[in-house]
């Protein structure tokens, strides 16, 4: 085969046909693979459902709907049922107010605003400080825990800011988007009672 001559018409085609077949290659890589991660990540959100509520019998995932939080957002609520009757919560919620940006987190809530549980999704927050989140507000030692606490009688806060919560050492900007991550959930939840806040199936 002759070489192609090195002028600008030349490397233009050949640019053409390089760039071509990488966007065939990625379009190919994607279509098989965007399935399987979809998958991935309904079955990471089933599990931290589960994680979060009480055992229940119903698809909170087909259920869920959303419903507005105190800073005019909204955010999925899934609930979960149990022969019939609603045993809990759980709430998809987020701030970005993180130390390294975005967090998310999904919390549950028994009926009467209770936290049962949460599960981090995720953040970008420091290894070995700010990522100790993720067990640090549910280890029941001094006032670290979340846990069994209602958020009916107010938001949650660091005791650095007045509040009952001790933050995590070193991370006190990571304990605070954390909270409000929390506080913004059971604000949407609350929104729910007496229908005032649901904004109907999603």
């Amino acid at each position: 085969m002759a070489k192609l001559k090195s002028t600008l018409p030349n490397m233009l085609l050949s640019l053409t046909v390089i760039c071509i077949s990488a966007g065939a290659i990625l379009a190919g890589v994607n279509m098989y693979t965007s399935g399987p991660i979809t998958e991935a990540k309904a079955a990471a959100l089933q599990r931290a459902i589960t994680q979060v509520t009480p055992d229940f019998d119903n698809d909170p995932t087909a259920d869920v709907y959303k419903s507005v939080t105190s800073d005019g957002d909204s955010l999925l609520i899934y609930p979960a049922i149990k022969d019939g009757e609603t045993v809990g919560v759980a709430v998809e919620s987020n701030t970005k107010n993180g130390f390294s940006g975005e967090i998310k987190v999904i919390v549950g809530f028994a009926p009467d605003g209770t936290l049962i549980n949460y599960s981090i999704l995720e953040h970008a927050e420091t290894p070995g400080l700010g990522s100790k989140m993720e067990e640090w507000f549910r280890t029941d030692k001094n006032n670290q825990s979340v846990i069994g606490r209602s958020l009916a009688d107010g938001n949650l806060t660091v005791s650095k800011d007045g509040g009952e919560i001790d933050a995590i050492t070193a991370s006190t900007i990571t304990s605070r988007a954390f909270l409000n991550a929390i506080n913004r959930a059971y604000s949407a939840y609350k929104g729910t009672d007496g229908s005032t806040g649901a904004t109907g199936s999603y």
